[in-house]
């Protein structure tokens, strides 16, 4: 049930007037109904599997808890007569217990996606290497596979580390791994700050109702007017390759880019506002990333909960692992302090960016995406000395328009062009087109009209240009805070123009019909 649907339309409404006229205190039980009949509209087979990992890690989590409280009871009960080694000992073999079911959840739902995810990737790769004729198992990938069992697994972790007491009650758990309007792409929620607001009755509030829906709208606006209608365009360049060399690479490369920003974070744009409409409060996910002037700002900027994840649950544990800080003091004995002690940091970020890029799909260009991004990162921090020179060598430089304007340009070239291995989904086949721009040129194509071959008439561009500039004025705006509470500083009538505008522009303009398709999002195949 696609959020753009007449179907998912119509399902919101019900859920929307079902839910302010139910008792409060039934509210999250009807958003556990809902969500699960959402699930089952992309089939109810599918069910299987979120069930799975709900049950498992709620059990889980309770027993860990459990455990942790009657250790920490009998600690406190004979304190006074342990010595501190017995203590000690006492917590070691405590948590020794509290590990096995721990990991034996983490394993089976990891193991889980793995399986579902990874098989046919880790046969084509066995028939490759060795010859052999092993036939596919072609699972079908269930909705938000990825998401849910992350944002399980992540509070799972936060149960097993005593960050906060497993969930009693099962519902309320479910809801949390299920809640609809971020199953399909994320953010990927922490339970400590979702259930804050998941679990609350909430009486009818029309400002928060109306700025809900005015993210949804904003949403739309995003998706259907500039990523679906773009997406013609770089379909025919991408799917023809032999056809389309040398400049109309770069060209796929930057409208690819838009096209992805404007597709997931419209995508997230209509999550946070359905949420806002229940008056659920969900994290923001992308913070303006195409203003970022270095890699690792762009990172802290874009699929904001899925970087932390990474960095909370991968990045931290591997670096403070025993294996690693052994690699760490050998390291610095045999290579010098300067060198030794990054070695294990970089290891660690290649290994998080290894399965980054696996955890967005299973083949070769993504893991090849997530180990350029390491390597960008990782050479951008070796060259942080020069920086600093540079900056103190010409301190007027660095604090210009020019020149700031000059990096946000650098790395969203820089990004768009790791990107591009997203779309032709072949390693030697993305480096040759790549090559092609240095190569053949054929720069006059931005001249001779060949940008009309693309699918894509004049107006189509113009709406598109038009589309971009309103998505550049808004980032803007939002510099300085909330558009939306902004707006709502206007007068009535200047206010409610706007709305219209938005509205009217959605349906005269959102790509609909023959030649277009409101396609699924991007993400949803992660």
């Amino acid at each position: 049930m696609l959020f753009t649907s007449f179907e998912f339309i119509a399902f919101l409404a019900v859920m929307f007037l079902l839910y302010y006229l139910v008792p409060k205190k039934f509210q999250w039980l009807l958003l556990l109904a809902g969500s699960y009949v959402f699930y089952a509209w992309a089939g109810p087979h599918f069910l299987a599997y979120i069930l799975t990992t709900t049950g498992t890690t709620w059990l889980a989590a309770r027993w860990i808890t459990r455990m942790q409280a009657e250790q920490a009871a009998w600690l406190k009960a004979h304190k006074a007569e342990m010595s501190r080694e017995e203590r000690k000992a006492y917590k070691a073999e405590g948590k020794k217990k509290t590990r096995r079911p721990f990991l034996a959840c983490l394993l089976l739902n990891l193991g889980i996606l793995a399986v579902i995810k990874y098989t046919d990737f880790f046969i084509s790769n066995v028939n490759g290497i060795f010859g052999t004729d092993l036939a596919f198992m072609r699972f079908a990938l269930p909705m938000g596979i990825s998401f849910y069992t992350f944002q399980s697994m992540g509070y799972l972790i936060d149960v097993y580390r005593g960050k906060y007491p497993a969930q009693d009650s099962l519902g309320k758990f479910a809801l949390f791994v299920s809640f609809f309007p971020q199953v399909v792409q994320g953010p990927i929620s922490r339970y400590d700050d979702l259930a804050q607001t998941l679990y609350e009755e909430h009486p009818y509030d029309h400002r928060n109702i109306s700025f809900g829906v005015q993210r949804i709208c904003w949403g739309f606006f995003k998706k259907l007017v500039v990523a679906d209608r773009l997406l013609v365009a770089v379909n025919e360049l991408i799917q023809n390759p032999a056809d389309y060399t040398g400049a109309f690479v770069l060209l796929a490369m930057f409208l690819y880019a838009i096209e992805l920003y404007a597709d997931f974070t419209g995508g997230i744009d209509m999550t946070i506002g359905i949420a806002q409409v229940f008056g659920v409060k969900l994290v923001e996910n992308f913070e303006r990333p195409f203003f970022s002037k270095n890699t690792a700002e762009y990172w802290r900027r874009w699929h904001i909960t899925m970087g932390t994840w990474f960095r909370d649950y991968i990045f931290y544990p591997i670096s403070v692992c025993q294996p690693m800080l052994k690699l760490s003091k050998a390291s610095r004995e045999k290579l010098g302090q300067a060198l030794g002690k990054r070695i294990p940091v970089y290891l660690s970020t290649a290994i998080v960016w290894f399965v980054t890029g696996l955890w967005h799909g299973a083949s070769w260009n993504f893991i090849v995406w997530g180990m350029l991004n390491c390597l960008v990162l990782i050479v951008s921090q070796e060259f942080e000395p020069f920086y600093a020179w540079f900056h103190g060598k010409f301190p007027k430089v660095g604090k210009t328009f020019w020149y700031r304007l000059f990096q946000v340009g650098r790395t969203f070239c820089l990004m768009s062009a790791i990107r591009i291995l997203d779309c032709y989904r072949d390693v030697p086949l993305t480096f040759h087109q790549v090559g092609t721009i240095f190569t053949q040129g054929n720069w006059g194509i931005f001249a001779d009209g060949s940008l009309l071959a693309l699918g894509l008439s004049e107006a189509d561009w113009a709406v598109i240009a038009i589309g971009v500039a309103v998505m550049l004025c808004v980032s803007l705006a939002g510099r300085s805070g909330s558009v939306r509470e902004k707006l709502a500083a206007k007068p009535l009538p200047v206010r409610y123009a706007l709305y219209w505008v938005l509205f009217v522009s959605i349906l005269v303009f959102g790509a609909y019909g023959i030649g277009y398709d409101a396609s699924q999002f991007i993400y949803n195949q992660f």
